[in-house]
């Protein structure tokens, strides 16, 4: 029988320290960085169209496009050409990734830790790593130009929070037109709400909407899983034996429901069921579910990591 591999901890950064493909950049390690630029408001993309009939444009749609990442850095071994060497080709070898290479889904992983702020992370793709100079490569000195494009242009927690429900954990009032906190607490009687009385709460701890990964583990039939606040819910016309699951992604560019990670089931979603719209909003928030289960034994899992605008 074999062990399953377990994945390393990630790299622990301080500030001011970048990381691609296991290789840590900037303050105390040996590729200091000189400068980055990209780590402002991302380019839009705007939706504009010119009058026909006269002068100017009428305004439509600023989408955001990739946030492109540029660190000016450079390998510093002092005596030791060969370290150098080696760090540049793991940086090569990051970029030739390909499972963020090559498949339409792949994504490489930019994680950074600004003062004062835990580590986060950005996906997308690292599109160049170049040595633009090799005069001074046998003193241990190469700089370096690196280009990440981060095709989704939000920041993330680089810490993965997570919720498991059973149904008898689940939130028995559905959404109305107060708050989460208005529902849970009285006007002088707040201070007495505790996340022990209501499990499902979550907490986005960013200052930008951030998506959900949702799977529900069988036996149970006709599953339909709300955020008290959004008032937006998932509901699937189905039934699942012990052992098998359903997981919904709904993150941009990748949103779908699999049965067993396989079977295509976004079909048994109900029409009002949005994967596009099921996001999870800044601050607090509560997750609640309902189903069929007779034995009480099914659940739902919800992951999702907090989303910023900046680093």
């Amino acid at each position: 029988m074999t062990t399953p591999l377990k994945k390393s901890p990630p790299i622990e950064l301080t500030p001011w320290q970048f990381e691609i493909g296991g290789v840590v950049l900037g303050t105390g390690t040996r590729i200091p960085i000189g400068d980055i630029e990209g780590l402002g408001s991302p380019a839009t993309r705007p939706q504009d169209v010119d009058n026909p009939t006269g002068d100017g444009t009428y305004p439509g749609q600023d989408f955001y496009g990739p946030r492109t990442i540029r660190i000016e850095a450079g390998i510093k071994t002092p005596g030791d050409p060969v370290a150098a060497a080696d760090l540049l080709a793991r940086l090569e070898l990051a970029v030739d990734d390909p499972a963020a290479r090559i498949r339409p889904d792949g994504r490489a992983v930019l994680r950074g830790r600004w003062p004062g702020h835990r580590t986060r992370r950005l996906y997308g793709r690292l599109r160049r790593v170049e040595a633009t100079s090799t005069a001074n490569a046998i003193n241990g000195w190469i700089p370096l130009d690196i280009e990440f494009a981060g095709l989704d242009p939000r920041w993330y927690d680089d810490e993965l929070s997570h919720l498991t429900l059973g149904l008898d954990q689940a939130a028995e009032h559905q959404h109305d037109d107060r708050t989460v906190d208005e529902v849970l607490c009285e006007p002088a009687g707040c201070d007495r709400a505790s996340p022990d009385d209501r499990p499902g709460w979550i907490t986005n701890r960013g200052n930008v909407a951030s998506w959900p990964s949702i799977r529900v583990h069988g036996p149970v039939s006709n599953p339909r899983i709300w955020n008290t606040v959004t008032g937006r819910a998932l509901e699937l016309d189905l039934s699942l034996r012990a052992g098998e699951w359903v997981e919904m992604e709904t993150r941009p560019r990748t949103r779908w429901a699999l049965r067993n990670g396989v079977t295509n089931v976004a079909n048994d979603l109900t029409p009002a069921s949005r994967l596009d719209l099921f996001s999870i909003p800044r601050g607090r928030s509560e997750i609640g579910w309902s189903a069929e289960d007779p034995t009480g034994t099914c659940r739902l899992d919800v992951s999702w990591r907090s989303a910023y605008t900046a680093l």
